[in-house]
C-alpha cells in the first residue's frame, strides 16, 4: 500500500492533548487520525456523534436572566446617556 502526506492545522494545545492520549492508546497522531479515517469510511459517516456544545454554568446562569428579565436592560431617555454607558 503506498501512502501519502496530509497537513493539517490545530491547536497548540489540543494537539500536545491529543499526543498525550494517543501515546497512552500506544498510538502516534498518524496512526490516531489513520484509524478515524478508516472507521469513517467503513461507517460512510463521522465515527461518533457530532453535537453543540453543552452550556456551562455560567452560560445558563445569563440564559436564564434573559429569559426572566433579571439584570439585563437599563432604560435611558437619551442617547448620550446611553453612550456614556457603553464607553464605561
Amino acid at each position: 500500500m503506498s501512502t501519502t502526506n496530509v497537513t493539517i492545522r490545530m491547536d497548540k494545545e489540543l494537539k500536545a492533548q491529543a499526543d498525550m492520549l494517543f501515546s497512552a492508546l500506544g498510538l502516534n497522531m498518524s496512526t490516531a487520525v489513520g484509524v478515524f479515517c478508516r472507521q469513517a469510511v467503513r461507517q460512510g459517516k463521522i465515527p461518533f456523534e457530532l453535537a453543540a456544545d453543552i452550556p456551562n454554568a455560567e452560560t445558563l446562569a445569563a440564559i436564564d436572566d434573559v429569559n426572566n428579565n433579571r439584570n439585563m436592560s437599563k432604560a435611558y431617555d437619551d442617547m448620550n446617556e446611553l453612550m456614556r454607558d457603553l464607553n464605561a
